[in-house]
């Protein structure tokens, strides 16, 4: 039987294929996130690491990364450095540190620049370091990576901890991975201010040979109960960044996000291969139950040869999505959204579970497409073998109707919240509509090709008849190639135009909220210099200037009765951003954000019991517990986040203690902009930014989740139309019966061309229509809620791109297949089937 329907399997193969290399690739992200390890860099000499530990544990969740760097007690280094086995312990510290050079330019290190200053007994955890020179020994010595090109006795300058640059000789040069730039133990901890008792960022420890795992379970047992983690081996790159836990969660949620549309549209693409790959074999399975075959044996019959064409296709398909999941991660570092050293992790788990899911859906959909022929009756199956139902069945029109309607009302969550969470609804509202028309589709089809018939003019040209008639009496068949195409351009259209709705509804805010005319930054210091604000006050028209920074709160809320987390990226703001700064403020305002307050969005506010005045618990981004109190509410949550933290709240509580940015607004005035300018052009590492291209104290370079988002669409919709196409491809090839016939009675191979044209030309037209339909409401309510007008923003070109490939889809591939079937001859093509 199978060698029969080539043609039809052929889209089983590419359905099954594609959906394998999806499932795999979303398969690997998501162990990766779970269980890769980042290589230990700088810590690569050491066999013990105690650092505190940088995530948040919520109950019966996934851990939250905290990405600033918490402190550990300096009392533990002498308590751990008498453990049996321990051959040297070392305290480590970070700071910010920059060097710079004659020419005033900053010197790039291998370093984060927020941590990159050490003091020299760190060099012991490095991996086999090759030093030239001899240790830092007075306050004006350093010692440098090889990297840099410097040489020991020469002059450079650095910028350490926010001061002014200070010029110092080099003692010595560190070449290994991950080297910084050291000092002289006491020299550091002085530049990194950190005389109390928890002055280190972690504790490294060097072993004797094998005694490894007996030491860091002693040290476990010392630190039991504090809140440290002990790591050894691979996973001491944990410890290296705090950041990289906020990587690794990204990965998970990514593919989360990712697993549910890829598992949606792949069973969705795969049923629908196998429904037309069983349609084509009605009459080879109703005369077997003609002959005495059960229905069981025939559900059993056509699952098993479908397992095994699926089986064909699944081996290169996992092996495509290995390859597929290594460019995505390549495409994501390179978008700096993962650090370049997470490797992904290749196991055999994605492959499993992708055979698991791809067997159960392939098990499925062949029993079910089989189902109607193996209940009826042996002669009656015979009968309808070279017809379709004359009515489409009331339950799967009803179940399409229940789900488009399900879909309209879930369109209505972003009108009742302005939040990116419920922007996401749109799409998802579009693709249930999508499914509901696959269901509801044939009596659609049906009903609309009999009002076209009753309504043909007498003079009406025989093809048109004839693609019309064919419309009405095969809505099975039409539908089931109108739904796909119809779902290929909802997915587009509302994931395409949701993401760009939000987009552009996040830079309004941001634009309409940001006073500041100037943005002045030191990313290469690792933040900003002390002294900056006073200094651009004084500049002649300087009116206000706030600095600013970012970082990462855990807010823990009750949500209907139930306890709930979220990861919440927060602006730290001093009382002075009321000049800079404009979120839409209702309530209280800006100058409240002294000591332990917040701002919050309006969006949230309600749902979380955070009005104004009110107290709410937040886990600072090092771990810290701690409770604030609301000092204003704001509107535009979507330009600033769900929360706006007093730099008094975060003071001692992010890795650098630098502030990150400073906005300055001006009177407008030439003489303000020079004198700006003048100021970045004279201090090293300064950066001089228009706020026009700047969201209040971060670049708006084109966010990372507006390529992630790009590429999935790119990749489904290449997938989508690939199985639509083989599926037209393979319905118009089993259509050889019915051009053979009609060229019988008479139709000429000019007339049944124009036949098929006019199909494809109807099939093209329902496609988009329904798909613009389907659409329509829920970007509308997207646009309105998030913009105010009921039309979403992107791009123009966006609607007659996707028609022209719908198009170009719908009469190429029934074209191409017609040419080929007119090419045999009637009877033999009679003869064949």
């Amino acid at each position: 039987m199978v060698a029969h329907r080539i043609t039809a399997l052929l889209a089983v193969v590419c359905a099954v294929l594609g959906g394998a290399a999806l499932i795999t690739g979303t398969g690997v992200l998501a162990e990766s996130g779970l269980r890769s390890q980042l290589p230990p860099g700088r810590l690569g000499g050491a066999d013990v690491v105690v650092a505190a530990d940088q995530e948040y544990h919520p109950d019966g969740d996934l851990p939250l990364a905290l990405p600033e760097r918490a402190r550990v007690s300096s009392s533990l280094v002498d308590r751990l450095s008498g453990l049996p086995g321990v051959t040297a312990v070392v305290g480590d510290l970070g700071f910010p540190a920059a060097l710079v050079d004659a020419r005033g330019r900053v010197v790039p290190t291998a370093d984060d620049p927020a941590a990159a200053g050490h003091g020299w007994s760190s060099t012991k955890l490095l991996a086999r370091p090759r030093v030239i020179g001899r240790a830092p020994a007075g306050a004006d010595e350093i010692a440098v990576p090889a990297a840099t090109g410097l040489r020991t006795g020469d002059r450079v300058q650095a910028v350490v901890g926010g001061r002014p640059a200070v010029r110092y000789r080099v003692a010595a040069v560190v070449d290994a991975p991950g080297a910084g730039v050291y000092f002289a133990d006491t020299t550091a901890v002085r530049l990194a201010g950190r005389d109390g008792t928890h002055r280190y960022d972690l504790i490294g420890l060097r072993t004797a040979p094998g005694s490894g795992e007996r030491v860091a379970d002693a040290v476990r047992g010392r630190v039991a109960g504090t809140g440290l983690t002990v790591r050894t081996g691979a996973d001491i790159g944990e410890t290296v960044a705090p950041g990289v836990g906020t990587a690794r969660l990204l990965l998970v949620l990514l593919a989360g996000s990712l697993g549910g549309i890829v598992l949606l549209i792949t069973g969705f693409v795969t049923a629908g291969a196998l429904g037309l790959s069983i349609a084509g074999q009605r009459r080879d399975l109703a005369l077997m139950r003609a002959v005495g075959a059960t229905p069981r044996q025939i559900r059993r019959l056509a699952a098993a040869q479908s397992s095994v064409v699926a089986a064909v296709a699944l081996a290169p398909g996992v092996a495509l999505g290995y390859l597929l999941a290594g460019r995505f991660h390549h495409m994501l570092a390179d978008r700096d959204v993962l650090p370049h050293d997470l490797p992904l992790t290749v196991g055999p788990l994605p492959a499993l579970a992708t055979l698991l899911l791809l067997a159960l859906t392939v098990q499925i959909s062949a029993r079910g497409a089989a189902w109607p022929t193996s209940r009826m009756p042996a002669t009656e199956a015979v009968v309808e073998s070279r017809s379709e139902p004359h009515k489409p069945s009331k339950g799967r029109t009803l179940t399409g109707v229940l789900l488009i309607a399900a879909a309209c009302a879930l369109s209505v969550t972003p009108l009742l919240s302005r939040t990116v969470i419920a922007a996401s609804a749109t799409s998802i509202a579009g693709i249930i509509a999508a499914i509901g028309l696959a269901l509801c589709g044939p009596a659609l089809v049906r009903t609309a090709g009999a009002v076209a018939v009753r309504r043909l003019r007498p003079g009406t040209p025989a093809p048109t008849w004839l693609a019309l008639a064919n419309v009405r009496a095969y809505a099975l068949r039409v539908a089931a190639v109108v739904s796909p195409l119809a779902m290929a351009v909802v997915f587009v259209l509302t994931y395409a135009l949701a993401q760009t709705t939000v987009l552009a509804a996040t830079a309004q805010d941001a634009r309409t909220g940001t006073l500041a005319q100037y943005r002045l930054s030191a990313p290469a210091l690792g933040g900003l210099p002390a002294g900056t604000r006073d200094t651009v006050r004084k500049l002649p028209g300087v009116r206000f200037a706030a600095p600013v920074g970012s970082t990462t709160v855990v807010w823990p809320y009750e949500m209907f009765g139930e306890p709930d987390v979220e990861s919440v990226p927060a602006l730290i703001a001093t009382p002075d951003a009321a000049g800079v700064l404009d979120p839409g403020v209702r309530e209280g305002g800006l100058a409240g954000l002294t000591g332990a307050t917040v701002a919050v969005s309006s969006e949230v506010a309600g749902s979380r019991h955070a009005g104004l005045g009110q107290r709410i618990r937040l886990v600072l981004g090092d771990g810290t517990r701690t409770e604030a109190r609301v000092a204003a509410v704001y509107d535009r949550g979507l330009g600033f986040g769900s929360l706006i933290i007093s730099r008094d709240l975060a003071a001692g509580h992010t890795t650098s203690g630098l502030a990150q940015s400073l906005l300055v607004r001006t009177d407008g005035t030439a003489t303000a902009t020079r004198a700006l300018a003048d100021l970045a052009a004279s201090r090293p590492g300064l950066v001089l930014e228009n706020t026009s291209d700047t969201a209040f104290g971060s670049k708006q370079d084109t966010p990372p989740e507006v390529w992630i988002n790009l590429a999935t669409i790119a990749v489904l919709l290449g997938y989508l139309l690939l199985s639509i196409a083989n599926k037209l491809i393979a319905a118009t090839a089993l259509r050889r019966t019915e051009i053979a016939a009609l060229r019988l009675v008479g139709t000429t191979p000019r007339q049944i061309r124009a036949m098929m044209r006019r199909e494809a030309a109807m099939i093209a037209v329902a496609a988009l229509v329904s798909g613009l339909f389907l659409s329509a409401l829920p970007l509308a309510l997207l646009s309105q809620g998030f913009l105010d007008r009921p039309w979403p923003a992107g791009p123009a070109w966006l609607l007659p791109a996707i028609a022209a490939t719908i198009v170009t889809t719908a009469f190429l591939t029934i074209e191409l297949p017609t040419r080929q079937a007119l090419r045999t001859a009637p009877a033999d093509a009679i003869r064949v089937t």
